[in-house]
């Protein structure tokens, strides 16, 4: 009797032990990891549905916005026929039954399986009441001008991350960062339970543009018809206020719907106006003037010899377009004489057209307020070969950006001074705590305002009775510079005859400049100078943007700028 009750009590000591030992190791040595893993099977994290900021125009229009959608998401575990759960989920989603079959198969605990649903796709999942199948609230970004300032705004990936423009550089801001917050679900999967939702970590703004809707839609209008009538490979417009240095418009061809980016070529999506550099050609004479008028090396009355339209320097004849002879200095910038032009950089000479060049902003970022800025390029004088600066007056061996050359010419509008262009005007948070205010940003001055005025009246000649006769606006006096440049054949290094980028660089009103407007047309195949395809685009742009600004118009045309000096 002794012996059974012994060994049944070393029986149930030994069961007892182990129940201990086993105890100890789950609770003890593996503790952490099985809580951690029952909690996965009950928890899961939420995304939180976060308005991002809106984007505005300078007059409160909105060009970009957050609708609230619904995105499909899946749980593995709990689907028990996952084959006749994608053959209902397939026809709604327009996905194959295959490839949802295979996601709804793994071992996962979540998968997504489509975002950013139509509202008719949405409702028609939540009819069928699919075990493990939900739907979880979302912000999709809309643009409710399509491709209007497409460059500018850019767009917003599925995790509402900014990608490119405005919503990328000021994507912190605009609130692009994600928030999720913990739920306990059931054992279909079903919520029981959400936290709450923690504070925002910063506060979210709405962004507030200098572009003007109207403006932009007066330049991509006219831009996309220059390109059609050229047939050119690509164009570029900029509408910036002389001022303040704010870009009022910004337009480029080809251009993307950013509410279907992924739809769009890269080539389509690239921000020329900031991304692409290109010699400047003839336009790039303005630069070279402004210079040897604020040296006092020459006024717009001397004259220089046009050769009779050729001239040799270091072995290489350089042709005009008309056999010129007496030109003065006005006239050369009228008639865009290239002989007269290297006979103005021969005066001023190579370190004194440097610095101007520098002065201006060539060569360096202008610091716009858009990602993907490059600086252009200009050599320093001392890799400059003996056909540089005749080749430079000529605004050649210079690379520069449309909105780099359209700041360059607003410091001659505004009175020498560069200022820094920019699309934002301000940042205003959602729950109207705090306000920032984008102010003008002096760069430096460039020239002294006597200079400017006289740059801008010489100008006025090339509209007047010059190759921009074409950019002439009724009523209002424009100063302007049209520019036809070869652009570099990359295979040969040598400039091309078929090959080249057609401008117009103008102010108007040319007496008290209210808008600077650059066109610049990449490879047209017809019309083919800046006088015939690029000023008249101008001519478009500029006589509906002072109509709608109501501009008044011009004092009598007889009667000229006064001049200085």
């Amino acid at each position: 009797m002794n012996v059974r009750i012994l060994a049944i009590f070393l029986t149930l000591l030994l069961g007892l032990s182990g129940i201990t030992i086993k105890l100890f190791t789950i609770q003890i040595q593996h503790g952490r990891r099985l809580t951690e893993r029952a909690e996965r099977q009950y928890q899961r994290l939420v995304p939180l549905v976060s308005r991002r900021g809106t984007i505005f125009d300078r007059a409160g229009r909105e060009l970009a916005v957050s609708l609230r959608v619904s995105s499909a998401f899946a749980q593995p575990s709990v689907i028990t026929n996952p084959r006749e759960t994608a053959r209902a989920l397939a026809p709604i989603l327009g996905q194959p039954a295959k490839d949802l079959q295979a996601r709804l198969s793994t071992d996962k605990t979540f998968v997504w399986l489509q975002r950013q649903l139509e509202p008719r796709q949405a409702e028609a999942i939540s009819d069928l009441g699919l075990k493990g199948i939900g739907l979880v609230p979302e912000s999709r970004r809309y643009y409710p001008r399509q491709d209007l300032a497409a460059h500018v705004l850019g767009m917003v990936g599925l995790d509402e991350r900014g990608l490119e423009g405005v919503e990328h550089l000021y994507d912190d801001v605009l609130g692009g960062k994600p928030q999720f917050v913990g739920a306990q679900q059931d054992a279909l999967g079903r919520l029981v339970f959400r936290q709450e939702e923690p504070e925002p970590k910063a506060p979210i703004f709405d962004v507030h543009l200098t572009i003007d809707e109207v403006l932009q839609y007066i330049t991509e209008r006219e831009l996309a018809r220059a390109v059609e009538r050229s047939g050119a490979k690509a164009g570029t417009a900029v509408v910036l206020d002389p001022a303040s240095g704010e870009i009022l418009a910004l337009a480029n061809q080809p251009t993307f719907d950013p509410n279907h980016y992924k739809r769009a070529s890269s080539a389509a999506k690239r921000n020329r106006a900031a991304a692409d550099y290109l010699e400047p050609g003839s336009i790039f004479k303005v630069i070279l003037a402004a210079g040897a008028l604020e040296e006092g090396v020459v006024s717009p009355t001397d004259v220089v010899y046009g050769e009779n339209g050729a001239i040799e320097v270091s072995g290489v004849t350089i042709r005009d377009h008309g056999k010129y002879g007496w030109l003065t200095v006005r006239q050369v910038l009228a008639q865009s004489s290239n002989v007269g032009a290297i006979k103005l950089g021969q005066k001023l000479g190579k370190s004194l057209y440097y610095h101007y060049m520098s002065a201006f902003g060539f060569g360096s970022l202008t610091g716009v307020d858009l990602p993907g800025e490059t600086p252009g390029l200009i050599r320093r004088p001392k890799g400059w070969s003996a056909l540089s600066l005749p080749v430079l007056s000529l605004g050649q061996e210079v690379s520069v950006t449309a909105v780099q050359f359209a700041a360059a010419f607003g410091a001659i509008a505004n009175g020498g001074t560069l200022l820094r262009p920019h699309v934002v005007r301000s940042l205003r948070a959602q729950d109207g705590a705090a306000t920032r205010n984008v102010e003008p940003v002096v760069v430096r001055r460039v020239i002294s305002e006597p200079t400017a005025r006289t740059v801008l009246e010489m100008l006025t000649s090339v509209v007047e009775e010059g190759t921009g006769k074409e950019a002439a606006v009724p009523g209002y006096s424009v100063s302007g510079k049209t520019g036809t440049a070869q652009k570099v054949e990359p295979a040969t290094g040598r400039y091309s005859h078929r090959k080249i980028v057609a401008s117009f660089v103008g102010a108007i009103p040319a007496e008290a400049p209210r808008l600077v407007i650059l066109v610049m047309i990449d490879e047209p195949e017809t019309l083919r100078w800046g006088g015939s395809i690029a000023a008249p685009t101008f001519r478009e742009i500029a006589r509906d943007a002072v109509k709608y600004l109501k501009v008044p118009p011009s004092p009598s045309r007889d009667v000229r700028l006064v001049r200085a000096g």
